[in-house]
């Protein structure tokens, strides 16, 4: 019996620059295939060549044996692949619904939509695969973590062969993740091949059957997922021993930073109380729709106060609006950095400096030396990799993008970092690099507010942590104290 989808020698330039070079990968019935390869290693090329996005210089494509090419992403939909993208496009103002089936609506007489029916098929959907979000909830006012879901779902109903997931649960909590992956477990029963992209090895190695790697646009090793340990997984995409993942050199000094007492907000928060130290690194884990975001939200003034009081060394903070955190030295790393960290149509040089303009201009003029200077000493500082700090921001990798978005805050000198889900979308590589200035920051004396929904992440980085539910603070547990099983048990 054929692969469901073969390819072999897929090759692929950009005004002359190779960005594919010879790849491979078979993917068999009712299988998981992890697709590993750190940020620019030509995964996202070799995926959008299979889906019709882009043409290929040289190779082919079997479907089930048979050559394909596809010009487009509906061509790929037809003949049974389909694909979640890391990057999500729902519409706003559309219903789950609605987006989840656009184009294809069951319709009544004279052309009209029956709305009945498609809610009623939205949610036996959702419904079968665990995923608590209602067919008529308004996408714009989901979470990112449900918007994913969302995505997801659209993707299976589709009832494709070939179902290809890009960092799935880069904005999922783990027992969100768990929904997931018991979908995944479902369809492979049901004879389904998935192609599975993510940073997140635990993951890789606990649901995949399969791996091919690919490092700087080349096809690596493939191999069965058991025959590989993590250690050596992790050479195969970094090219170098990587000899710890996490990187943590600071120690919590005694002198409280910031002090939290009875903290509501508009949403999400409704009594919360807690102290951060200097030199801390103290980490907020929940489920998700716990509040964590918003509690970090709130901090910066992004979301109406309804009651509490927030004390910044000893004196009480009154932050309205973005700029009243920024003037008490807080900086936030939201988690969605396309969306709300970078303005990605400028350049590395002009978003590294966004936070620092009143210090980088007179008078309303920018001052260009200055201006150069700071940016060409955080790439230096951060090992930004970028052939220039004049190009556009876009065009970096996801750990370098997220990297532009550290310095951009640092550039402030902030005393206190919120980070929401920093290594989101980060590769294994950059995200020890990302650790590392991370644990530099809070060694300094700063001190760090991280929330992360993987577990390895906060049992790696955190001195300390507040597990939330419900808005409310379930527990909190000291470093010694910590373990994903009890991380786990309070959350839920």
């Amino acid at each position: 019996m054929p692969p469901l989808l073969e390819v072999e020698g897929l090759s692929k330039s950009f005004s002359g620059v190779p960005a594919l070079i010879e790849g491979k990968f078979r993917l068999e019935a009712g299988t998981v295939h992890a697709l590993c390869g750190g940020n620019g290693a030509g995964k996202s090329t070799f995926l959008k060549i299979v889906m019709g996005i882009h043409d290929r210089d040289s190779g082919t494509i079997r479907r089930n044996g048979h050559e394909v090419t596809f010009s487009n992403p509906s061509e790929a939909l037809k003949n049974g692949i389909a694909i979640v993208e890391q990057e999500l496009s729902p519409v706003p103002a559309m219903t789950v619904a609605e987006n989840i089936y656009m184009g294809r609506e069951p319709l009544r007489s004279l052309g009209r939509i029956d709305f009945a029916t498609l809610n009623r098929q939205t949610q036996d959907l959702l419904d079968g695969f665990g995923f608590a979000i209602r067919a008529t909830d308004l996408m714009m006012d989901l979470t990112v973590a449900q918007t994913q879901l969302v995505e997801i779902a659209k993707a299976l109903s589709y009832d494709a062969e070939v179902i290809i997931l890009d960092e799935p649960t880069s904005a999922l909590g783990e027992a969100e993740a768990e929904h997931l992956f018991d979908a995944i477990a479902t369809l492979k029963t049901r004879g389904k091949g998935l192609i599975y992209v993510s940073h997140r090895l635990s993951e890789i190695f606990s649901i995949t059957d399969h791996y091919t790697v690919f490092r700087d646009g080349r096809f690596i090793q493939d191999g069965t997922t058991a025959d590989i340990s993590k250690e050596q997984l992790i050479q195969l995409i970094v090219g170098r021993p990587l000899n710890e993942e996490f990187v943590k050199e600071n120690t919590p000094g005694k002198r409280v930073v910031l002090q939290v007492e009875g903290l509501r907000a508009q949403r999400g928060v409704h009594d919360l109380s807690f102290e951060l130290r200097e030199g801390e690194i103290l980490g907020l884990f929940g489920l998700m729709g716990a509040g964590r975001t918003e509690v970090l939200d709130r901090l910066f003034g992004l979301s109406t106060e309804t009651g509490g009081s927030i004390l910044l060394n000893g004196q009480e903070a009154r932050i309205k609006r973005p700029s009243d955190a920024i003037a008490a030295g807080i900086a936030y790393v939201t988690e969605d950095r396309k969306q709300t960290g970078l303005v990605l149509s400028s350049t590395v040089r002009d978003n590294l400096c966004l936070s620092s303009l009143g210090q980088l201009s007179r008078l309303g003029v920018m001052r260009a030396r200055q201006e150069a200077a700071g940016a060409a000493g955080m790439i230096a500082e951060l090992k930004i990799k970028a052939a220039s700090d004049a190009l556009e921001v876009a065009n970096l990798s996801g750990g370098n993008q997220q990297k532009v978005v550290l310095g951009k805050w640092f550039m402030i000198a902030p005393k206190i970092l919120l980070l929401d889900e920093p290594t989101r979308g980060v590769d294994v590589g950059a995200k020890r690099e990302i650790y590392r200035v991370i644990s530099d920051f809070a060694r300094a004396g700063g001190a760090v507010i991280m929330v992360s929904s993987e577990s390895d992440e906060i049992l790696g980085m955190a001195d300390r942590v507040i597990v939330l539910k419900d808005g409310v603070k379930a527990g909190e547990l000291a470093r010694d104290q910590l373990s994903a099983e009890e991380l786990l048990h309070l959350a839920a």
